[in-house]
């Protein structure tokens, strides 16, 4: 009973204090324009909100931690969990959309400096967006096309041919590749590219997995068959991509095992 009295005084010290003072707790959480364009798959608003500042991990009208870091992380991981929630109202599977922010919640965690954490709201943030913006395109795609991009993601290592989802979905090879196009905009192999080039970049931002890893689990023949394709889709090669966006990281990765 001793710790509910102390929690009993406590709360109504800070009541009197916030009364005292004539403030009320504000919404720390991230403003409705902000989840407005990430529930809709607005990623050009979303760029610009986050361009503009509008997008930023406060943590002044509630303490979580006396320690500023560990607050960050707290506020953090509340929002991961909203953005979750409020993805499942716009189309986004329930273990996809806890399963993103249980990943970003975990990197969270190790993060270092508070900068970090604000590149990481902006990142998941972007990655929610991207997602739900995907899934309402495909809003328009007929059964078969909705097959074969599923497949696509479900096995980046699969024969993504042309031949190859022909024979998955039991359709002509003329036929689905006209229809492909037709409905996606793209060629079969240039979205197959675009998948495998959008999983790479994200293995290569925030995994530890060597570039063969990489490029086996994406279903190329040979490490430098990946190197040509990730470079000439990005103008840079794997090496290059990652010390430019693992910076982050590797930051908190060395603060952490010097600990």
């Amino acid at each position: 009973m001793e710790i509910f009295m102390k929690i009993r005084i406590e709360l109504n010290r800070q009541l009197y204090l916030q009364k005292v003072h004539g403030y009320k707790k504000e919404s720390y959480y991230l403003r409705d324009s902000v989840f407005e364009a990430i529930t809709s798959g607005d990623i050009e608003k979303l760029k610009i909100l986050i361009s503009s500042g509008m997008i930023k991990l406060s943590t002044e009208m509630r303490v979580l931690s006396e320690n500023q870091l560990n607050n960050m992380k707290y506020h953090f991981v509340i929002i991961a969990t909203l953005l979750a929630e409020s993805s499942l109202g716009s189309g986004l599977g329930h273990d996809e959309a806890y399963m993103i922010a249980d990943i970003y919640s975990q990197k969270s965690d190790k993060a270092a400096a508070c900068e970090d954490l604000q590149v990481l709201l902006e990142d998941m943030c972007l990655d929610f967006a991207k997602r739900i913006c995907e899934i309402k395109k495909d809003d328009i795609i007929s059964i078969h096309i909705r097959k074969c991009i599923d497949h696509i993601y479900e096995d980046l290592n699969a024969d993504l041919s042309t031949k190859g989802l022909a024979d998955f979905t039991k359709l002509n090879v003329s036929y689905l590749s006209k229809l492909f196009k037709q409905e996606t905009g793209q060629t079969i192999k240039s979205y197959v590219t675009a998948a495998k080039m959008d999983t790479a970049q994200n293995l290569l931002k925030y995994s530890n997995l060597s570039y063969f890893e990489i490029s086996a689990s994406l279903g190329y023949s040979s490490q430098s068959a990946f190197t040509y394709a990730f470079r000439k889709f990005t103008g840079i090669t794997p090496k290059k991509y990652r010390e430019k966006n693992y910076e982050i990281n590797n930051h908190i990765e060395s603060v952490t095992n010097s600990n």
